[in-house]
């Protein structure tokens, strides 16, 4: 458990920003999450246009889905709660809205727990069949350091916008130094992200945002992409 007085042991905190690395081999890097098919069909063209777009994705739809789950599958797997944790994890099968997004979600869960049986022996999630998704699969990882819910989605949301950020740097395009200036923006805007997402029930909890599908989907028949989704 977190340590009364705040502090994320040292060993436990490199732990978490492991886990949350764009450089873990489970695939992340590959995707946009529909930003390639912005750049396409909503004139994403600017730094500036770019950044307002993946920071209306941290708080319209990340922060209100998979930064929830994160929060509570952590919590679930704390507790050894597996009926909890299967019903996490279809919600968010459930609720992917592209087969961009539902292969991008399952295909990084999987890669990410082979990659963790190669440091724990004992990592075996199971779901009798279903696929184990990504938000879940990190929340296993998290559930075993000391860090809190909110230490774990903070790293979570980080290395989704790590990624997101480097998608928009490939296929805008723009330079290293925008990158830099879009991902201290959004490391300013995380934490109220994660304060609202940790707070979220299961009534409240939501993933709607019909034309970040629309976009996912078009880019499944895009001419020319760098990305997967």
């Amino acid at each position: 458990m977190p340590d009364p007085a705040g502090a994320l042991p040292a060993a436990s905190l490199l732990q978490l920003i492991w886990l949350a690395s764009p450089a873990l081999p489970i695939g992340g890097f590959s995707y946009s999450e529909g930003l390639e098919a912005g750049v396409e069909w909503a004139g994403l063209a600017t730094e500036a246009q770019a950044a307002d777009w993946i920071a209306d994705q941290l708080h319209l739809s990340l922060a209100r889905g998979d930064l929830p789950v994160v929060a509570q599958s952590i919590a679930a797997w704390r507790d050894g709660d597996a009926e909890r944790i299967r019903t996490l994890n279809a919600w968010v099968l459930q609720t992917r809205e592209s087969a961009e997004f539902l292969l991008q979600t399952e295909q990084m869960g999987r890669s990410f727990v082979e990659w963790l049986k190669l440091h724990h022996a004992d990592v075996a999630p199971s779901f009798d069949g279903l696929p184990v998704t990504y938000p879940v699969a990190f929340a296993f990882a998290a559930s075993r350091t000391q860090a809190s819910l909110r230490d774990g989605c903070l790293a979570f949301a980080f290395g989704w916008a790590e990624n997101m950020v480097g998608a928009a740097v490939k296929s805008v395009p723009l330079g290293q130094s925008a990158g830099q200036r879009m991902l201290g923006r959004l490391a300013e805007e995380i934490p109220a992200a994660v304060d609202r997402a940790v707070t979220l029930s299961d009534d409240e909890r939501q993933a709607f945002s019909p034309m970040l599908a629309v976009y996912s989907a078009r880019h499944e028949t895009q001419y020319s992409r760098l990305f997967r989704s």
